[in-house]
C-alpha cells in the first residue's frame, strides 16, 4: 500500500505554511459534497478558492476563448475523455511535481503531466436478483445473445461510456471492440436515455433485468435516499467483471493546471493537496468514490461492494483511442 512518506507529509506541512492569495478553480464537477475539499483548503493554506462552475465542454470552450487572458488556473473535470479533450485543446500545461508523481499511479496521470486522477469509479454490471441467475461476469458478456433484450446502458454521447469502449480498443483492437459493441446494441432493453442512476431504476421498474453503471451511483443509494432506488437496492446484484482478465473498468475524476494559470504555484499546491490522505478520505466519505491513492480508506457504503481488481491500464493511451470508440459507436448504430 502506498503511504504519505515522512518526506511528502513534510513538503505538505512547508507549502500549507508558506501560502497566500487566490486559486482560479474552472470546475465541472458538481458534488455540494466538494465544499470541504474546498474550505480545508483554504483553511490549511490561507489561499482563496474563486470558482467558475459549468458543463467540461463549456468551461474547455471558455479557456480556448480566453486564451493567454484567461484567469482560469485549474480545470477540475469528470473522465479521461473530458481531460484528453483539454489536453488536446491546448488549454494545460505540464507540471513537475514530485508529491504527485509519488503518490498518484503513473496509470492515472496524463504521459506528459497535464492531467492527474484523484478519484475514481468503477463502471460495473448491476442485474435483477431475482430473474438473473447467470448474471456476465465479463464487459464480453454483455453481448452475449442469450441477454438479447435485458440490458439497460446509457448512450454513445456519454463519456463514460467513450472511455469503457476506448478501453476495450486498447485492450482488444478495433475489429473486436466493433464486434462487441455491435453486441451490446441487439442486446439492449430499450434505447440509450438518461443517466445512471436511471438504467439502475429500470431495473427496479422491470424495463431491464441488467444494466451498466459507475459505482458511485449505486454507493450513494446506500449512503443516502436516492428515490426509485433506495428502497429497492435489496433487489440489485452487482458484478465486478473481468476479475479473471484485465480487472473492471475505472472511471476517473482529476485535474490538470491551466496553459497560462496566473496562480501557477497555487495551482500545483492545489493539486498536490487533492494527494493528500485528507482530501482522498474525502472523496470517499462525501462522494462515494475510490480514492486514486493506495491503502486510503475507504467509506463504508464503498466498501460494501467489496474488493475487486481494478483495470490498471494506462489511461493515457485509452484517452488517445477516444475518437476510434466514438467512430464505432456510430458504425453500430448506439444511439
Amino acid at each position: 500500500m502506498m503511504k504519505t512518506t515522512t518526506a511528502i507529509a513534510a513538503a505538505l506541512i512547508a507549502t500549507s505554511a508558506v501560502a497566500e492569495g487566490e486559486l482560479n478553480l474552472y470546475s465541472s464537477r458538481h458534488y455540494d459534497t466538494d465544499e470541504r475539499l474546498y474550505s480545508d483548503f483554504e483553511a490549511a493554506t490561507g489561499i482563496r478558492i474563486n470558482r467558475i462552475e459549468g458543463k467540461a465542454d463549456e468551461l474547455v470552450a471558455r479557456m480556448q476563448a480566453e486564451g493567454a487572458n484567461s484567469p482560469a488556473d485549474i480545470l477540475l473535470t469528470v473522465d479521461t475523455s473530458r481531460l484528453s479533450r483539454a489536453k488536446e485543446a491546448g488549454i494545460l500545461q505540464a507540471i513537475d511535481s514530485p508529491i504527485l508523481e509519488e503518490r498518484i499511479p503513473a496509470n492515472l496521470q496524463d504521459s506528459d503531466n497535464q492531467w492527474f486522477g484523484f478519484s475514481q469509479r468503477g463502471r460495473i454490471i448491476f442485474f435483477d436478483k431475482a430473474d438473473v441467475s447467470e448474471p456476465p461476469m465479463t464487459y464480453a458478456d454483455l453481448a452475449d445473445p442469450k441477454y438479447k433484450g435485458q440490458v439497460c446502458i446509457r448512450s454513445s454521447t456519454n463519456e463514460y461510456n467513450q472511455t469503457l469502449l476506448a478501453a476495450i480498443v486498447t485492450h482488444e483492437g478495433r475489429d473486436a471492440a466493433k464486434a462487441w459493441a455491435e453486441g451490446v446494441v441487439a442486446n439492449m432493453a430499450r434505447d440509450p436515455q438518461g443517466g445512471d442512476t436511471d438504467q439502475l431504476r429500470g431495473i427496479v421498474s422491470g424495463e431491464c433485468e441488467i444494466a451498466v453503471s459507475n459505482t458511485y451511483y449505486f454507493s450513494r443509494s446506500i449512503r443516502t435516499d436516492v428515490k426509485g432506488l433506495s428502497d429497492s437496492r435489496d433487489m440489485i446484484g452487482w458484478v465486478f467483471p473481468d476479475q479473471g482478465g484485465n480487472g473492471a473498468h475505472m472511471n476517473l475524476s482529476g485535474a490538470g493546471v491551466a496553459a497560462h494559470a496566473p496562480n501557477r504555484d497555487n495551482a500545483i499546491k492545489f493539486l498536490e493537496y487533492l494527494a493528500s490522505d485528507q482530501a482522498q478520505v474525502y472523496f470517499s466519505e462525501g462522494n462515494d468514490e475510490y480514492p486514486a491513492v493506495s491503502g486510503v480508506e475507504l467509506a463504508a457504503n464503498v466498501a460494501e461492494l467489496g474488493e475487486f481488481k481494478a483495470d490498471t491500464v494506462n489511461l493515457s493511451e485509452v484517452a488517445a483511442n477516444i475518437p476510434e470508440a466514438q467512430k464505432i459507436f456510430n458504425e453500430v448504430g448506439w444511439k
